[in-house]
């Protein structure tokens, strides 16, 4: 009786750690669900709306370091929002990525303080850095589209 229960205490162990291998090496099966914010863009003079997108609110460790290269393509009227404690310097990589996108940096305020237009790309990883305590990523061309340009704001639902 022993032996066969040191025996399913062994399985058990062994299907834990191969759980841990498996998250550790795609962090994306950690994730169970985003919360969701809408985040317009307005102009910094005129305070006109350029745009609003329904972004996926990015605000841990995982989904941060996930982001979007779980995801296959995103519509236009779609985004991910990083939300991180303060303002900071910050640089993003677009790891595992499937398609291009916009990254726009923001401010405590919402303050648009630079725009980046990010290719998938292999190793050697591009940084694409910028001050934020937000960062908006969209699809390619949604700033040029929109006139969202640094100077402008981001309005986020519920911040």
């Amino acid at each position: 009786m022993n032996r066969r229960l040191i025996g399913v205490a062994g399985l058990l162990a062994c299907l834990a750690l191969v759980g841990v291998a498996v998250a550790a090496t795609n962090p994306a099966l950690l994730i169970t669900g985003y919360d969701t914010a809408a985040v317009e863009a307005v102009d910094g003079d005129t305070g006109e709306s350029l745009a609003t997108v329904d972004a996926r609110v990015a605000d841990g460790v995982v989904k941060q370091y996930v982001g979007l290269s779980a995801t296959e393509d995103l519509p236009g009227g779609e985004g991910m929002l990083f939300v991180h404690g303060e303002t900071a310097k910050r640089a993003y990589v677009m790891r595992d990525m499937a398609f291009p996108l916009d990254i726009v940096f923001a401010d405590a305020n919402g303050t648009v303080t630079r725009i980046h237009e990010a290719e998938p790309e292999s190793r050697p990883l591009t940084r694409y850095e910028g001050t934020g305590r937000y960062v908006l990523e969209v699809p390619r061309g949604w700033s040029d589209r929109h006139g969202v340009e640094p100077g402008d704001r981001l309005v986020i639902d519920g911040a």
